[in-house]
């Protein structure tokens, strides 16, 4: 059950990614043919055009059709923890120091797994903190979590709204 919870989260996560298109926002013939308009529609069929020809991909290997890998892409939507219900699963995992909740959440945060048992640690420890109260929303265990994270030194990196 816990891994087709987990694994519609991640579904979830990358249907409400709102990241800058790899190759960057002037890559691939989609956005060539509708270059200006603006809009949902527009947006969507450039990506389609781009994807279902995969003009895209090949201007990002080649370096043509507007494409470029050199910039970092970014995110600007809330945090996965904000669009679902696995706040229960996650506050008993970091209560216990450990769980499939947590490790998603760590991975989600982008901690990188030479520091995520000490993230899992840093949670248990300020778990009062991070759950300030029994009907504590999403959005305030993350905000809290990002608080917590910029204390400690090895995992402030990851201290970054989403």
């Amino acid at each position: 059950m816990k891994r087709i919870l987990l694994g519609t989260l991640f579904a979830a996560a990358s249907l409400n990614a709102m990241a800058e298109a790899p190759g960057g926002p002037n890559c691939g013939w989609g956005n060539m043919l509708f270059e200006g308009q603006r809009g949902t529609p527009a947006h969507f069929l450039a990506s389609t055009t781009n994807g279902t020809s995969g003009n895209a991909t090949f201007g990002m290997t080649s370096g043509t059709n507007g494409c470029s890998t050199k910039a970092s892409l970014t995110y600007g939507g809330k945090s996965w923890l904000a669009m679902n219900g696995m706040m229960n699963e996650l506050s008993e995992d970091m209560a216990q120091g450990q769980g499939e909740a947590l490790t998603t959440y760590a991975v989600v945060l982008g901690v990188a797994p030479q520091d995520r048992e000490h993230f899992a640690a840093v949670t248990h420890d300020h778990f009062q903190q991070i759950f300030s109260s029994a009907d504590a929303n999403a959005e305030t265990v993350h905000t809290n979590t990002l608080a917590v994270l910029k204390n400690d030194p090895q995992l402030a990196k990851y201290a970054t709204e989403a």
